[in-house]
């Protein structure tokens, strides 16, 4: 694939719950920083889950107390980025990544705690509804450290927020808190911490019940529709 030799950290896996299915990104030692590795894995999963008929929702969250996603793992790019050819192969890998989540045809709700930063925040941007804990942090710090950020991830941030809050967001580099995130409408909601994960379930359980009302009126208006084709 062109990448030179580069050490092995973190994974992504899937964690099932009923009909709802976790994407986990799990490297705390790295504040689930996003490896090559796991980039790499993302689409395969990402296709498994949408093709699973068991799945009706697929949930994105990281491992551990601290972090939702703290972006990619820069400690490793040295190794996966240097040269023309090595970076241009990482950039297609995230952007497979990337289009992967997005495209996913069921609905997708990422779950935000702790730091949600870089890489994090476009993979939280993938999802169809944002639910941050009051302890999550946003920002994109590329302009700070000198690096380009993904034009599929500012449109993104454009179409859910807006250009002015996408130009502050990017332009600034700083950290927003989970009140500013919900101000600005990068998230759709913030509940306490203790109350993430549940919050995620409820919004399934609502999802599936709204699926099962709607299967249920179609269900009648072909009744209906039999009925009266019989007068």
């Amino acid at each position: 694939l062109g990448y030179p030799a580069a050490a092995v950290g973190g994974r992504v896996h899937v964690s099932r719950e009923a009909s709802l299915a976790w994407l986990v990104f799990d490297h705390p030692e790295r504040r689930n920083a996003v490896s090559l590795e796991m980039w790499q894995a993302i689409p395969d999963l990402a296709g498994e889950l949408d093709a699973d008929p068991s799945v009706r929702v697929i949930g994105l969250r990281g491992a551990g107390d601290v972090a939702f996603v703290s972006g990619a793992d820069i400690s490793e790019f040295a190794a996966t980025r240097t040269g023309a050819d090595a970076a241009q192969a990482y950039e297609d890998t995230t952007a497979a990544a990337f289009a992967a989540l997005a495209g996913v045809g069921k609905p997708v709700v990422a779950a935000i705690h702790g730091f949600c930063v870089g890489g994090g925040m476009a993979v939280a941007l993938t999802a169809d509804l944002r639910i941050a804990a009051d302890d999550a942090q946003f920002a994109i710090p590329a302009a700070r450290l000198g690096l380009g950020y993904h034009a599929a991830g500012i449109d993104a941030l454009v179409r859910l927020a807006g250009p002015s809050t996408a130009k502050e967001v990017l332009f600034s580099a700083r950290r927003f808190t989970a009140g500013e995130a919900l101000a600005r409408g990068l998230v759709n909601e913030v509940v306490p911490k203790a109350r993430l994960d549940a919050r995620v379930r409820e919004a399934v359980s609502l999802k599936e019940k709204a699926q099962q009302d709607l299967e249920n009126a179609r269900r009648q208006e072909a009744d209906l529709t039999e009925l009266v084709d019989r007068l």
